[in-house]
């Protein structure tokens, strides 16, 4: 295991019981998180995107503050719903983010997964295609989005500008070079993350899935990542693609953890559909002290195959307690999973 960051979903409610009770009390306390992270020696800080939600959504502003306020901590997505993104306007939010970040931007996208509203992409303004699915509407959108990140020019320039222009074809401004080959694909089935390799993206693998054979969650997802790698590899690419999994993990080592997480629960892989055709197959959470919790990682053989793993943090619980929570995994379990 080269690397441990943590993933957060950016929950908030208006609860007593909960230490995000606003979206701007989730923003800022993300940033914070993020600081905490780097300081702990972590070396990633994600974000799901969800839209029409009381969680984290238009991830851009985000990462730019993060950047602005961190050194050397990676600084990601997992994942933005490519349904619901204008590709090109993307790349410029994308450009400036990572030059802010200077160039520490791992951004997770995907092609999306069931929302919180119907068709929630047609209030974005966005309609699939006649023969095309929603689904192959965000694969378009990526190819467009993976494009443009190249930096190429393509935009015929106009004979009378306001600004000179350099000579030939235009590119979308600001562009980050090297971003392009830091583009991760959420892939809920072998065979997206197929289709990831051979248009060169990293693997971003969570913890639900495709149920393709009715192996155990760790089992199929494993299966997946090889089968990523050998498609990487008959591509032809050049560089050596990465690959992360996220997990639910806590080492109890205090009365808190203890009192949170320590009286079980989600201990097994659970079976149900993200739509009317599609049986997925949910990983099961870790919650142990630290010597049989790493025994348990052990035998997870998705984190094995994995270069890097995300900690799915609780973020209602606080900035003190999520870094806490990953200051835990990193000092009691990580070494012995072969971090550093």
């Amino acid at each position: 295991m080269k690397k441990i960051g943590f993933l957060s979903f950016g929950h908030w409610t208006p609860s007593s019981q909960s230490q995000t009770r606003s979206a701007g009390d989730t923003l800022l306390q993300s940033i914070d998180l993020a600081v905490a992270a780097e300081e702990l020696g972590a070396d990633g800080a994600y974000f799901r995107v969800h839209h029409f939600a009381r969680q984290l959504a238009s991830p851009f502003p985000l990462l730019a503050a993060v950047g602005a306020r961190t050194k050397k901590i990676e600084i990601g997505t997992a994942v933005i719903d490519m349904r619901y993104e204008n590709p090109l306007y993307m790349a410029e939010d994308a450009g400036s983010a990572d030059l802010i970040a200077g160039g520490r931007l791992q951004l997770g996208i995907s092609r999306g997964s069931p929302e919180q509203v119907i068709d929630g992409w047609r209030y974005f303004g966005y309609e699939p295609q006649e023969g095309m699915s929603d689904a192959d509407m965000g694969r378009r959108h990526a190819e467009v989005f993976l494009d443009v990140l190249k930096g190429e020019g393509f935009a015929q320039p106009n004979p009378r500008p306001m600004f000179p222009n350099p000579p030939g074809l235009l590119r979308l401004e600001p562009h980050s070079e090297g971003l392009r080959e830091r583009i991760w694909w959420g892939a809920g089935s072998n065979a997206t993350a197929v289709w990831a390799a051979q248009h060169g993206m990293n693997l971003q693998s969570s913890t639900l899935k495709d149920d393709e054979t009715g192996e155990p969650f760790h089992v199929q997802q494993a299966a997946q990542i090889r089968a990523y790698r050998e498609a990487w590899k008959e591509a032809g690419h050049s560089r050596t693609p990465r690959v992360s999994v996220s997990r639910s993990i806590f080492a109890l080592v205090d009365d808190r953890d203890r009192a949170y997480f320590g009286r079980g629960g989600k201990e097994e892989d659970s079976i149900g559909f993200i739509d009317d055709k599609t049986r997925a197959i949910f990983g099961r959470s870790y919650a142990d002290e630290p010597d049989r919790l790493i025994a348990q990682l052990a035998a997870d053989e998705a984190i094995q195959e994995a270069d890097t793993l995300l900690l799915t943090v609780p973020n209602q619980l606080g900035v003190e307690y999520n870094a806490h929570v990953i200051e835990a995994i990193l000092k009691h379990v990580a070494p012995a999973l072969g971090w550093r």
